[in-house]
């Protein structure tokens, strides 16, 4: 009786069970596609290639700051200064290019490992004092917008032009390099999806061919393939698209294949039991903060090349602007969860899709900006209050 027992398939996980777990994009997937519908209802602009590679493209920066902050929120933390360390570290790159002759090749570099610096102080004060990280990066987001001020020129502004810098956002990879990108990505996404399975397996757990494997390459194969057709027909593939696909990569190897990854969630979940099992959480958190504010500096480089400059519109203007909400609405609109320990990386690209969907489809609608905040707002607020009800309906907690 035992040995049957112990044999027996695993308990097969209901849809609603599945939709707070494997599923939990798919929400945001049927939304994001009511939107693109409604969208080229409203205006034959919409879906044309060079509006929708100008919508990756404006996606990106947004996509990458969701990024960064999906780690910290997985730790159950908030930063609220990474569109300040946006800001001054995009300053101080072209500060050093500008002013003093430093090769982009060194300043952009060094630009980012301020970034990560900055965010490691942040972690560390909240270890060491006990403050919440919502205070510490409040504040440390005022100084550093008081930093970029000091930074800049009586002009109050460093123009790009030249530099080199202006090269990442003008660059586009075309035609068959194109498609050999999206061969490689498609590579890299089978071994990771491979791996996730194998380990499942090894756990004892369910594991469906067809739903783990065959559904999620061909639906990612197709995506990429109609992605690639449409970008070709314009001028290609930006630089900025493949630096955050790339991103996306390795930030979902880390999450879900390395120790690290799995510390962060456990942190999240409970950073008590996460404690007693060994986990040094202090250093698991100082990491996660590391790791937005590099990925903010690294978005502040792009989107410098963007405008060809930077001043005191960088990082969303003094003050953070719209860009410091717009990235934790993508990140949280993505699916990753405000109290910790829940969250897949496709978040981040989903969530600043959804972002960069609504901002451009409004902004061909004519509307005012005052408009698109609203929506912003009421679709995070909306994105929050389905993934309650979901756990409400399916008896689930938020983990």
């Amino acid at each position: 009786m035992s040995a049957i027992s112990a044999s027996a398939a695993p308990k097969r996980r209901t849809f609603g069970e599945l939709l707070t777990s494997d599923l939990r994009a798919l929400p945001v997937v049927v939304a994001l596609i009511v939107l693109w519908v409604f969208f080229a209802l409203q205006n034959d602009v919409f879906l044309t290639p060079r509006n929708l590679s100008n919508l990756l493209q404006q996606s990106t920066v947004v996509g990458m700051m969701a990024l960064g902050l999906m780690f910290v929120l997985l730790v159950k933390e908030i930063d609220l200064s990474v569109a300040a360390i946006h800001g001054v570290t995009a300053v101080l790159g072209a500060k050093l290019i500008v002013e003093y002759g430093v090769s982009a090749w060194i300043a952009l570099p060094v630009s980012i490992l301020i970034g990560a610096a900055i965010g490691t102080c942040s972690a560390r004060w909240v270890n060491w004092v006990g403050v919440p990280s919502f205070v510490v990066t409040l504040g440390l987001g005022l100084a550093l917008n008081g930093i970029q001020l000091l930074l800049l020129p009586a002009t109050a502004r460093y123009g790009l032009m030249g530099t080199g810098v202006e090269l990442i956002a003008q660059t586009t990879i075309s035609g068959l390099y194109a498609w050999l990108a999206w061969a490689v990505g498609m590579g890299m996404l089978g071994v990771l999806i491979l791996s996730g399975v194998e380990r499942r397996r090894k756990a004892g757990l369910e594991v469906s061919t067809m739903n783990s494997v065959i559904v999620p390459l061909c639906a990612a194969g197709a995506l990429g393939a109609v992605a690639v057709l449409v970008l070709n027909a314009n001028q290609g593939i930006p630089l900025p698209v493949l630096i955050f696909a790339a991103m996306l990569g390795i930030g979902g190897y880390t999450l879900k294949e390395t120790r690290f990854g799995l510390y962060l969630y456990a942190v999240g979940n409970n950073d008590e039991a996460a404690r007693r099992a060994g986990i040094k959480v202090p250093r698991i958190r100082m990491a996660a903060f590391a790791i937005a504010g590099g990925v903010a500096a690294i978005a502040g480089i792009i989107a410098s090349s963007r405008t060809l400059g930077v001043g005191v519109f960088s990082g969303g203007g003094v003050g953070g602007g719209t860009l410091l909400l717009e990235s934790i609405a993508a990140a949280v609109i993505g699916g990753v969860s405000l109290f910790g320990g829940r969250g897949a990386i496709h978040a981040a690209l989903l969530g600043a899709l959804v972002i960069g969907t609504v901002q451009n489809g409004l902004n061909l609608m004519g509307v005012e900006n005052e408009v698109r905040l609203i929506v912003t707002g009421l679709l995070l607020v909306l994105a929050v209050s389905i993934d309650k009800l979901i756990e409400k309906l399916t008896g689930q907690q938020s983990f």
